[in-house]
Formats: C-alpha cells, sequence, structure tokens
C-alpha cells in the first residue's frame, strides 16, 4: 500500500476535520484507500455542498485516482463535467500527492465548471485502453441482498441509469437483480454510487448505504450481441420467469452460471 497515499490520507484528515467532512469507506492492499470528502462550495452567493469520493489505488499517485461527485443541489451532468475537470487537472500532478490540491483547484473554478454547457474533453494518461476502450459496451450484473424503501431504492436505481446513460434490466422477485450495460467509466460511476450514497433504509428505519450489494460479473459485451435500448424495472413471479427475460435479452448463459447457482 502506497506510504504517500497513508501520508496524505493523515493531512486530509486534520483539514477536513469537522463533522461529516471526512470519512474513509475502505483500506485495503488491493484497492488502496476509498474515502469520501464532503466541502461546501459557494457560486453567485449560493453555498452548494459536494460529496466527493476519492480512490486511491496502490500505484498511486503514479496513476489517476477514480473519483466520483454527488450533490443535491447539482445535475448529474454538472456533476460530471466536475469529475472530468478534476481528472483533466489530475493528469498535470501524476506522481505527487494531489488531492487536496484539486479540492483547493476546485474552489477557485467552481462556478466556471458547473456552468459549462458540455462536458470537457479530457484524457487519462497511462489507460491502457483509451478512448476507443471506454466506448465499448460492457456489462454488469449486480446481486441486492434486499430493499426496504422499494419505491425509493428503485427510483434511484432508475434515475442513475437514466443519467448515466445506462440501459438494462432491474429484476424484482425472490432475488433482485440489477443488470447494467453501458460504457466500462458509466458502470464504475455507477457502483461507486451504489456503494456511497444513502439508497435505503435499515430495520428502524433509518437512511442507510447499500453494504450487501455483490457484482457476480462484468466484462465487455461480446460483439455478436446488441445491447439493450432501454433500462426497464421487470417483476418476476417465478424463475423461469427470470430465466426468461434473461433468454430474451440473450443472456441465457449468465442466468445459467451465476444466477441459477444462487438459488
Amino acid at each position: 500500500m502506497s506510504g504517500t497515499a497513508l501520508e496524505e490520507i493523515s493531512v486530509l484528515t486534520a483539514i477536513y476535520c469537522e463533522k461529516d467532512e471526512f470519512e474513509l469507506l475502505q483500506q485495503s492492499d488491493t484497492k488502496g484507500f476509498i474515502f469520501r470528502i464532503q466541502i461546501a462550495l459557494e457560486r453567485c452567493s449560493e453555498k452548494l455542498l459536494l460529496k466527493l469520493v476519492f480512490q486511491l489505488p496502490p500505484e498511486y499517485p503514479f496513476c489517476l485516482p477514480d473519483i466520483s461527485i454527488s450533490s443535491e443541489q447539482l445535475t448529474r451532468k454538472q456533476c460530471i463535467n466536475i469529475k472530468h475537470s478534476l481528472l483533466k487537472r489530475a493528469s498535470m500532478l501524476i506522481s505527487e500527492p494531489m488531492v487536496h490540491e484539486l479540492l483547493v483547484w476546485l474552489q477557485q473554478n467552481f462556478t466556471a465548471i458547473t456552468t459549462a454547457e458540455q462536458s470537457p474533453d479530457y484524457s487519462s494518461p497511462g489507460r491502457s485502453c483509451g478512448e476507443r476502450c471506454e466506448q465499448e459496451t460492457w456489462t454488469a450484473l449486480l446481486l441486492i441482498d434486499h430493499m426496504r424503501a422499494k419505491t425509493k431504492y428503485t427510483k434511484m436505481i432508475e434515475k442513475w441509469t437514466s443519467e448515466l446513460e445506462l440501459t438494462g434490466r432491474l429484476f424484482l422477485g425472490k432475488l433482485i437483480l440489477i443488470l447494467l450495460q453501458g460504457t466500462k467509466e458509466n458502470i464504475k460511476e455507477y457502483l461507486l454510487l451504489q456503494k456511497t450514497i444513502k439508497v435505503d433504509v435499515d430495520s428502524s428505519g433509518k437512511k442507510c448505504k447499500e453494504k450487501m450489494m455483490r457484482v457476480l460479473w462484468e466484462a465487455q459485451l461480446p460483439a455478436a450481441h446488441k445491447q439493450l435500448p432501454a433500462f426497464e424495472v421487470k417483476d418476476y413471479s417465478s424463475l423461469e420467469e427470470l430465466k426468461k427475460e434473461f433468454e430474451l435479452a440473450e443472456l441465457l448463459e449468465l442466468y445459467q452460471e451465476f444466477v441459477h447457482t444462487l438459488v
């Protein structure tokens, strides 16, 4: 695990020390550090609350961090603009600790970024696939353990898939499955949102994050398969109905290998 990242985490916890400003979400030798920083930014005399999730991989700072942005006061397009702008800035800071510098830069450029009409172009040095790979269609199959606030949870999933231009299915029945299709980057963005935003409630009715989601499968969609045209919610009452849905999506092998073994 990167000693540089560990030192940077220590500095960030000292700077963002107020309630809810900093939260370490995960730390491991394989994934590095995942943490959330919450900051208040001003735009035209209006104060906006922004949540940024950073993942610093073990190779950091010699590679870019993964960044996810969320705010109840901004549109998803504005959040994506912020993410892309930060990644572009980060590409100029490779090999040195950059998170705090990125946050300072964001404070200075926040108004200009959030009023831009289009997402700025950016490139990520060191990514093996390049732009072409980002545009290829990927598929992910997720298993959700339970939904207590089913209506709210479902609406949140539909909102995220729409904003990230993902297609697929939400299967509701004995098993709760989410099938996602879209670019690899957007699926990764979805997974970060699913893990870090409070989407459900616990047994006492208190808002909580999704801690029991499992990624059953994630890979590039074979060239012979077509991407599903839309994201739809499908209720099913039997496993035969669920199997039929996978067959219609031309993903029967996926059902047989990963879903059939769960029941």
